[in-house]
């Protein structure tokens, strides 16, 4: 039997990236997959195509995640579909840097608001659901830059750490329902986001990686597997680093 057969799986921005890689390695373990991003276009519709490629069942929503009132009513929806939700994947973000003497409101704000409001909108509207059925998995996509910080990153540090806070406070309030709730910390993951970055930018992060490389989404996604499954079953409130030694 696969680890996940049977369970229900919301992954939040799923369309690409360390999402996608999460959606297709919970598919691969039987999981049924209900998947959100902000728009559904024709990346995200190749996306549902992978993960249906697996035997399960897959639906893609177009939906803001960092709009409480539109949280709820996807996840009812998703209720509706699918009939229970066992695991939830907050890993919808976004980044706007800059240094903070010269980072706008906006910045501060759009960041804080899909980073960190969006996984306080999809624990409140799962956690109800999560409780009555007296079992779950709440995973938090945070990030090295969450524990460290990281000149020029201020926003995103902040709600990266405010992840972290959160994850380990719903851990206290919901592990007596039966109801675990973890973080997972990448560090410099190979995705559109990284390969951006100039070949000398790439070449100093590395340079402080134990490992002298980056990683790669699908390592991202096995630990998420991982915390996913009952393989975890005694792990709660933890921040697990997928660095590569980076923040030792």
């Amino acid at each position: 039997m696969k680890l996940l057969e049977g369970k229900v799986a919301i992954i939040t921005g799923a369309a690409r990236g360390i999402g996608k890689a999460i959606a297709l390695k919970l598919a691969s373990e039987g999981a049924d997959i209900a998947f959100t991003d902000l728009i559904i276009d024709e990346n995200a519709l190749n996306t549902q195509k992978e993960i249906a490629s697996f035997g399960v069942k897959v639906k893609a929503y177009a939906s803001n995640a960092a709009n409480f009132e539109e949280t709820h009513a996807v996840v009812e929806e998703i209720l509706k579909e699918f009939g229970h939700i066992d695991i939830l994947v907050n890993n919808a973000g976004i980044t706007k840097d800059g240094l903070i003497i010269r980072m706008s409101e906006a910045q501060w704000d759009a960041v804080i608001n899909v980073n960190l409001k969006s996984a306080f909108n999809f624990i409140h509207a799962c956690a109800p659901i999560m409780m009555k059925q007296k079992s779950g998995s709440i995973i938090n996509m945070s990030s090295v830059v969450g524990v460290s910080g990281n000149a020029g990153q201020a926003n995103y540090a902040a709600s990266k750490a405010g992840l972290i806070g959160l994850t380990k406070s719903v851990a206290k309030e919901l592990g007596s329902r039966g109801i675990r709730a973890n973080a997972v910390a990448p560090g410099f993951i190979e995705t559109e986001m990284t390969h951006a970055l100039s070949d000398e930018q790439r070449a100093k992060w590395v340079e402080n990686i134990p490992l002298r490389r980056g990683g790669t989404p699908e390592e991202v996604a096995k630990v998420t597997l991982f915390l996913a499954s009952d393989l975890s079953s005694y792990v709660n409130g933890q921040v697990i680093h997928v660095c590569g030694g980076m923040n030792t």
